[in-house]
């Protein structure tokens, strides 16, 4: 097992961290053929702290006064977790940060997160964050709060929307995070229409971009794919149910599927077809543009 290990790191030790830092969304403050420098993922500040070096492959934030490889940031990045957490994050070709997450339902206790408070959205990061997916104010001040949360006696702070089970789905620049119990959110307004996607910054988007949805549908978020068969419970008390999926393999059989079982589902995600994702359209190359989804 040690083996195994000790090859896994050595294959992850060579991905590049620059083209890891880019997969998260972040963008160099700064930036020649030998090194990168970032604003530092572990507070804020104005000049850029946080340095890359392309020919070592290896990260130093000058502020912390800590670095490595890749292997180390992202452990440092996503709480502490352990070594093979880590490999199985990059395995996945990407970060805790955005796309995936460890269940927090599993973790031992010492890694539970544990909910400190919930305000309306002040801090300056979250929204610039949040903008810079076009997302409106209004939908995020309808919609969802700050978090503050503590996780192995660190504090952090998210944007946050409740799930049906009391739990908190949090997202900030750098993190993708979830309090226990893990479940799907919905937003019932008594509609007969029912609008699902799959996570929370697809349906700020839908919303952001149809704004009448916010009057005449019901939502559904499901923060996993694993949810799925929760939700089917709800779907016959809607005559309409719209589906925002994914565009990639999982997203399309969950969709088949449910088409399949009920007649009154209806696949939309040919509307956003070159993208992966509702939230990939918005950042696209049509950001700032006008971009009402086509019917």
């Amino acid at each position: 097992m040690k083996r195994e290990i000790k090859l896994q790191c050595d294959t992850a030790r060579n991905l590049s961290i620059f083209d890891f830092l880019r997969s998260v969304g972040m963008t160099p403050r700064r930036e020649n053929s030998r090194e990168a420098w970032y604003a530092s993922p572990f507070r804020s500040e104005a000049i850029p702290s946080f340095k890359v070096s392309k020919v070592l492959n290896r990260w130093f934030d000058h502020g912390a006064g800590i670095g490595g490889n890749i292997i180390d940031l992202v452990i440092a990045l996503n709480s502490d977790c352990s070594v093979q957490d880590a490999l199985a994050i990059l395995e996945k070709g990407t970060s805790l940060s955005f796309h995936e997450q460890i269940d927090s339902d599993s973790m031992p206790e010492r890694n539970r997160i544990e909910i400190l408070r919930v305000t309306p959205i002040q801090h300056p990061g979250l929204k610039r964050y949040y903008s810079s997916s076009a997302i409106p104010d209004l939908v995020i001040s309808r919609y969802a709060y700050e978090v503050h949360y503590s996780l192995n006696e660190n504090s952090y702070f998210a944007i946050g929307m409740k799930n049906v089970s009391g739990g908190w789905e949090l997202r900030n620049q750098y993190y993708k995070n979830s309090s226990s119990p893990k479940d799907y959110t919905l937003i019932r307004n008594s509609n007969s229409i029912l609008s699902i996607t799959e996570g929370m910054f697809d349906f700020f988007t839908l919303v952001s971009e149809e704004p009448e949805l916010a009057k005449t549908s019901d939502f559904v978020i499901l923060n996993s794919l694993s949810f799925l068969d929760r939700v089917t419970a709800i779907l016959p008390f809607y005559k309409h149910v719209d589906l925002y999926l994914d565009n990639d393999s999982s997203g399309k059989q969950a969709a088949k599927k449910l088409c399949s079982l009920y007649n009154v589902c209806n696949d939309l995600s040919s509307r956003y077809s070159a993208y992966k994702d509702l939230n990939e359209w918005a950042n696209s190359a049509n950001f700032g543009c006008t971009r009402k989804m086509s019917r």
